[in-house]
């Protein structure tokens, strides 16, 4: 079965594919011909690599947000572990106090007591723990001490695994990390060897993007009150909820910013960064992660689509932001910008599912 992505790589091959050989229809110039062969193999190549790396990258963003939950885990358990100690100090002071007490008084029915033969306090907890009669005031200061201990054993323990999970992510990362750099610098390489036809194509592509994002903008604020989502017509749109009404605005303002692994500034952005970014400029808090925006929120089929809304594709390792009209803005991959794209060809065949936040 054909893989998603490369139906995609293939539909943008035969574009490629279309002007080179038109090109060729122009000359009779073997080494020419044979220059547009080297670069739709060296495309395609290309066209792979961004696949992976996509996934990659959110593979990375992912680990980054557990890491910072494991770190904030680690705070709260070191910070119990202390409420925990100064707890146990606390109430073995209360128990010293007591069994002094009864010493130089010569309580002779105390609990206490009878167990002042204890070896050691453990030896006194647990003898104290088998004794049904003892007194409220006993019992209260042997429960302070013991839930003390037991609460520092507890907090070592969950200290002692959030170490060992931060190690395992950490070095997750650093391998996700060195992957990820290693496939840039194929890409760079490729890049390279067909640099002129590249160029090339990304001039027409940001032409056909001003033009998109100018229909865009009359389709926005000239909204029609027909058709829902991706089903209706191309030049309807559906007013986004009250919460989101300036989203699709604010990320038109990043059109043209170009993609950067990790990115989520106007420096940069990757997918989940971008959209990350744009949703915090209205207050709401987002995850730099697709994978983890995927589980936020509430589903919306691609029929229900409301500016605003988030739209996940190829197991929800790539994210964008649905602006109506059938379209989508979004940070692509490497090697190029926030741009505008519909939800047609390999975006409605890999659609994972929408997302209302």
């Amino acid at each position: 079965m054909t893989n998603p992505r490369k139906r995609h790589a293939q539909v943008f091959l035969v574009a490629v594919a279309a002007a080179l050989v038109a090109a060729a229809g122009a000359t009779a110039d073997p080494s020419v011909s044979a220059k547009q062969a080297q670069a739709q193999q060296v495309l395609s190549q290309i066209n792979s690599i961004d696949v992976q790396l996509g996934t990659a990258v959110e593979a990375y963003n992912s680990a980054n947000v557990h890491l910072q939950k494991i770190q904030g885990d680690l705070r709260n358990n070191a910070f119990e572990l202390r409420v925990a100690r100064a707890n146990l100090k606390r109430s073995q002071g209360a128990l010293e106090k007591r069994l002094v007490s009864i010493y130089t008084s010569g309580d002779q029915n105390s609990t206490l007591a009878v167990l002042l033969g204890s070896s050691n306090i453990d030896d006194l907890l647990n003898r104290m723990e088998t004794i049904h009669s003892t007194s409220k005031q006993d019992a209260q200061i042997v429960r302070e001490v013991t839930t003390a201990k037991h609460a520092i054993q507890q907090h070592r323990v969950e200290l002692q695994q959030a170490r060992t999970e931060q190690e395992r992510v950490v070095a997750q990362r650093a391998a996700q990390r060195h992957h990820i750099e290693a496939q840039l610098a194929e890409r760079r390489q490729l890049l390279s060897s067909i640099h002129s036809e590249i160029e090339q194509l990304k001039q027409q592509e940001a032409a056909r993007q001003l033009q998109i994002a100018a229909e865009a903008r009359q389709r926005i604020s000239n909204p029609s009150p027909v058709g829902v989502g991706a089903s209706a017509p191309e030049a309807s749109t559906v007013a986004p909820p009250s919460i989101h009404g300036g989203v699709v605005g604010i990320a038109m303002r990043y059109l043209g910013v170009p993609y950067v692994w990790g990115g989520a500034s106007p420096s940069g952005f990757d997918c989940s960064g971008l959209v990350m970014y744009v949703f915090a400029q209205i207050g709401v808090s987002l995850p730099h992660s697709s994978y983890v925006q995927f589980g936020m929120g509430a589903p919306v089929s691609m029929s229900q689509l409301q500016p605003g809304d988030l739209v996940f594709f190829a197991g929800a390792s790539h994210v964008g932001i649905y602006i109506g009209g059938g379209q989508f803005i979004h940070a692509p991959h490497t090697g190029d910008v926030v741009k505008i794209s519909s939800l047609t060809g390999w975006y409605a065949s890999t659609f994972a599912g929408g997302r209302r936040i």
